[in-house]
C-alpha cells in the first residue's frame, strides 16, 4: 500500500510514476485524494468539537463549586457528544473506503526501472552457460517423461482435471530430491533459516502481501472464503511478523521455505498449457527476506545470486532480465526473473523472479522496525523462488537427456537422489 502522506504531498510525482505502469495504472488516485480530504475534514470537525466539550466540561465544574446549576451547559455536552459519534462513525467509514482504495492502487516502480510497455522491453542483463548441444534431436519433457514412466499426464487428468501432473518412480524421487537440496543449499550455505508454513492462510494474509483484493479470481478459496490455498510460500512466510515491531538488530530476517503452489490461472487462456509449463498446482522453494530500507536494493542483488546459484550448481544455462514498468507485478518495486533454457522445448522458461517490495508489503501488513532514532519506520520486504518447479524439472530432464532415451543425473544432486541417471541401468553413486 502506498503512504497517503506521499500521495497527497507529492500526487503528481505519484501520478507520473504510476503512469510508467501503463494506462489505468493511477486510476483511483483522485478519489483517493478525495476522500482523503472528507476524512481529514470529518476528523478537524471531531477535534474541534471535542475541544468545545473539553471547555464546557470545564466551565461545568466551576458552576459545580460555586452550587450552580450546570443543566444547560450538560445539555449542549450531550448534544456535542452525539454529533463526536456520529461524525467518527462517518469518519470511520471514509478511512474504510480510503483503505478499500489504496489496497488497489499498484506500487511505485522504482525510479531507475528500465522504462517500457511490455515484456519484449525487459532488457537482458546478463546470461550463463551456453545452450547444451545434442548429436540427435532432444525430446520435449513430455515425450521423455512419459517414455521414462515418470510423468503421467493421463493419470492426472482423470484425478484432477487438465493443468496438474502425476510424478512417478523417478521422477517422483527427483522432484523430493530437488527440494531438499534447494533447502539444504538455502539453509547451509546462503544463512536462510528453513520454516514450514501452513499452506491455507487468512483473507488478511493474502492482503498483506498483496494478493487481495486485486487477484481473487487467480487464488482458491476454501471455507466460504475464509482460507486460502497459498499461491506461493511468499504469503505464509512473509505475514509472521504482521503486525509486529521489530528492532534494528532483528534485520534482515531470511527464510526459505518449500510449499505446493495453487494457481486458477484465471487469466492463461491460450498460453501454453502441455506438459509442465504452465500448472494449477507446483512445488516451489521460496526466499524471503525482511530488511532495512538502507540495505534492500542490495539485498534483492543478494537473493537473485542465490537463486542463481541453483541454476549454476545443476549446470543449466540461464538469462536474468531486469522487468520493465509495464511488466512489473503488482507490488514489486523492482524485479528480475531467471529463465532457463529448455532445449527440447526450443525456449525459455521463467523459474523466479526476485523482487523488492520496498514498504508496499509491510504498510498492508503493519510490518515496522524501531530505528536508532526510537520512531518505528516500516521494513521493507522481499522475495524469490530458489527456484520454481515444475519448470526446474523440465529443464533438467530435457538438458540432460540421453540418446537412448535416459537422464543424467547431475553430479550435485546424486547423492541425495541415489544413482547417477533416470533410465532402464541405475547406478549407484560412488562413494
Amino acid at each position: 500500500m502506498l503512504d497517503i502522506g506521499l500521495i497527497r504531498k507529492e500526487s503528481e510525482a505519484v501520478r507520473q510514476r504510476l503512469l510508467t505502469r501503463g494506462m489505468g495504472a493511477a486510476d483511483g488516485l483522485d478519489k483517493v485524494l478525495e476522500v482523503d480530504e472528507e476524512r481529514r475534514r470529518l476528523l478537524g470537525e471531531v477535534e474541534k468539537l471535542k475541544a468545545e466539550r473539553n471547555a464546557i466540561s470545564k466551565e461545568v465544574g466551576v458552576r459545580k463549586a460555586k452550587k450552580e446549576s450546570a443543566d444547560d451547559l450538560l445539555a449542549g455536552m450531550k448534544e456535542k457528544s452525539d454529533r463526536i459519534a456520529e461524525l467518527d462513525k462517518q469518519a470511520a467509514e471514509v478511512e474504510a473506503k480510503q483503505e478499500g482504495l489504496l489496497l488497489s492502487i499498484p506500487n511505485l516502480p522504482w525510479e531507475g526501472c528500465p522504462k517500457g510497455s511490455t515484456a519484449a522491453e525487459n532488457p537482458v542483463v546478463s546470461t550463463w552457460g551456453e545452450p547444451k548441444k545434442f548429436d540427435f534431436k532432444p525430446k520435449d519433457h513430455v515425450a521423455l517423461g512419459e517414455a521414462l514412466g515418470i510423468l503421467d499426464f493421463a493419470a492426472s487428468a482423470k484425478v484432477s482435471g487438465s493443468g496438474f501432473a502425476v510424478y512417478r518412480g523417478e521422477g517422483a524421487r527427483l522432484e523430493r530430491s530437488l527440494i531438499s537440496w534447494m533447502l539444504n543449499l538455502h539453509s547451509g550455505e546462503h544463512g536462510y533459516t528453513e520454516v514450514s508454513p501452513p499452506f491455507l492462510v487468512r483473507e488478511s494474509s493474502m492482503v498483506g502481501t498483496g494478493q487481495l483484493p486485486k487477484f481473487r479470481e487467480d487464488l482458491y478459496a476454501v471455507e466460504g472464503g475464509e482460507l486460502f490455498l497459498v499461491p506461493t510460500a511468499e504469503v505464509p512466510v512473509t505475514n509472521l511478523h504482521r503486525d509486529e515491531i521489530l528492532t534494528e538488530g532483528d534485520l534482515p530476517k531470511k527464510y526459505a521455505a518449500y510449499t505446493p503452489c495453487f494457481r486458477r490461472e484465471a487469466g492463461s487462456a491460450g498460453k501454453e498449457t502441455r506438459g509442465l509449463g504452465r500448472m494449477h498446482q507446483f512445488d516451489k522453494v521460496e526466499l524471503v527476506w525482511i530488511e532495512h530500507p538502507d540495505r534492500s536494493m542490495k539485498a534483492l542483488e543478494e537473493l537473485c545470486q542465490h537463486a542463481e546459484s541453483v541454476l549454476r550448481k545443476l549446470g543449466l544455462h540461464y538469462r536474468k532480465i531486469e522487468l520493465c514498468t509495464g511488466d512489473i507485478g503488482f507490488g514489486a518495486a523492482r524485479c528480475y526473473d531467471l529463465e532457463v533454457w529448455a532445449p527440447g522445448m526450443g525456449q525459455f522458461l521463467e523459474v523466479s523472479s526476485c523482487s523488492n517490495f520496498m514498504d508496499f508489503q509491510a504498510r498492508r501488513m503493519g510490518l515496522r522496525f524501531k530505528g536508532a532514532d526510537g520512531k518505528n519506520r516500516p521494513c521493507h520486504t522481499l522475495n524469490g523462488s530458489g527456484t520454481a518447479l515444475a519448470r526446474l524439472f523440465i529443464a533438467l530432464v530435457e538438458t540432460y537427456q540421453t540418446q537412448e532415451g535416459g537422464v543424467t543425473i547431475p553430479e550435485t544432486l546424486r547423492s541425495i537422489f541415489g544413482s547417477d541417471r533416470i533410465g532402464k541401468e541405475l547406478s549407484k553413486p560412488k562413494p
